[in-house]
């Protein structure tokens, strides 16, 4: 099973999911998914709508990790379920 790492913006509406690639076939970098969603409703009632998923080299989604926080995002526990 692969470890997530979430993120929350400080509006709690949106959500990051940060998730390793496992299947990558390069041989020589490391990737990472980084889904986004949108929070409808109440928290944690009803999953977030995805609305994107990126794939990163893992030092540019270690940057993109390091600018959300610095914009106010925080961590927070998982809020879906593994698909």
């Amino acid at each position: 099973m692969t470890e997530n790492f979430w993120l929350i913006n400080s509006n709690c509406s949106r959500v990051k999911r940060f998730s390793k690639n496992n299947q990558n076939k390069d041989k020589f970098f490391e990737y990472m998914f980084i889904d986004s969603g949108r929070i409808l409703g109440v928290l944690g009632k009803e999953p977030p709508l995805m609305t994107t998923r990126e794939e990163l080299k893992v030092d540019k989604a270690r940057d993109e990790w390091r600018k959300l926080i610095a914009q106010g995002w925080k961590r927070t526990k998982p809020v879906w379920e593994n698909y």
